[in-house]
């Protein structure tokens, strides 16, 4: 499927997909959803249901994985997570599969004002959304890889992609320093058995209700392995007193939350590096802070 394909031509093909593979919800009004990212194009099909369609083959690969293991991981979680009803198949209109899901009513945090929510009691909620995740089986699970760019892998799998990108942005930033920190958060590794990972814990991917977390979404780059991935939000949505009580509520070591801070350090550098114009100041104090930051 090419990227540049419109927004009217994506409504006309997942509406022929449903008429085509599930009927009995045809009559239902389907709609995009304000707020449908980039790895898959998304709708609301009538006021229950939601319709995910992978946007590229890389994306597609995370369908059969939250198909079998959502179900799994959902009665272990205090929140709300995605509840797949019916997985479509490739067809001649569209090559791969896609998904239903239940609707999860709750806005993006993306879409809310900083005002409107209560990090403090957001940070224990995540720190306790993942501390559930942390204690379920991981017997079958999906180790890193493809499927999940690689998240719950060792740091360095992002080594030259950082290192290219210091170098691109040795006007924005402090090289040397930026460099010597992300050799530091390269040094170690989990040593402990893998744990389940969300793979994209980020805010774009919690919805709220009442300022508060109601759901969990978007588990695509699940997996199991190392969990400093999942703790980039620290710095990505968290202040300085509510990242303190995330961090306090999670029974991780200083190595591991070094390893969190590389993580975050990679994702602020490649998307300084992409989109300069925009997201240049937000990225950099990103980058101050975790550069900045006492233990």
């Amino acid at each position: 499927m090419s990227s540049k394909i419109d927004s009217r031509s994506w409504l006309l093909l997942v509406t022929k997909l449903v008429a085509q593979q599930f009927p009995k919800w045809a009559h239902l009004e389907i709609k995009p959803v304000e707020l449908s990212g980039i790895d898959n194009r998304t709708f609301r099909l009538g006021e229950e249901m939601l319709i995910r369609l992978p946007s590229a083959e890389d994306y597609a690969l995370q369908v059969l994985k939250e198909q079998k293991w959502l179900e799994v991981l959902a009665p272990h979680l205090s929140f709300s997570i995605p509840k797949p009803l019916a997985m479509g198949q490739p067809s001649k209109h569209y090559p791969w599969n896609w998904s239903i899901y239940k609707w999860i009513e709750g806005e993006s945090i993306n879409a809310l004002s900083i005002d409107d929510l209560d990090l403090q009691i957001i940070a224990s909620q995540l720190a306790q959304f993942l501390n559930e995740l942390h204690k379920i089986d991981v017997k079958g699970g999906p180790s890193p890889g493809l499927h999940n760019f690689w998240r719950g892998d060792h740091l360095s799998v992002y080594d030259t992609e950082v290192r290219s990108a210091i170098k691109e942005l040795q006007g924005f930033i402090d090289a040397r320093t930026t460099t010597s920190f992300w050799e530091k958060a390269i040094s170690s590794r989990w040593n402990k058995s893998p744990v389940w990972i969300h793979g994209d814990f980020a805010s774009g991917n919690i919805l709220a209700k009442d300022g508060c977390v109601a759901a969990i979404i978007d588990f695509g780059c699940m997996g199991v392995g190392d969990p400093a991935c999942d703790l980039v939000i620290a710095w990505t949505l968290l202040d300085n007193k509510s990242r303190r009580i995330f961090k306090s509520h999670l029974c991780l070591d200083p190595d591991t939350w070094t390893r969190a801070s590389g993580w975050a350090l990679w994702k602020a550098l490649i998307t300084m590096r992409d989109w300069k114009t925009t997201e240049v100041m937000k990225q950099q104090k990103i980058i101050n802070e975790i550069l900045n930051e006492k233990a």
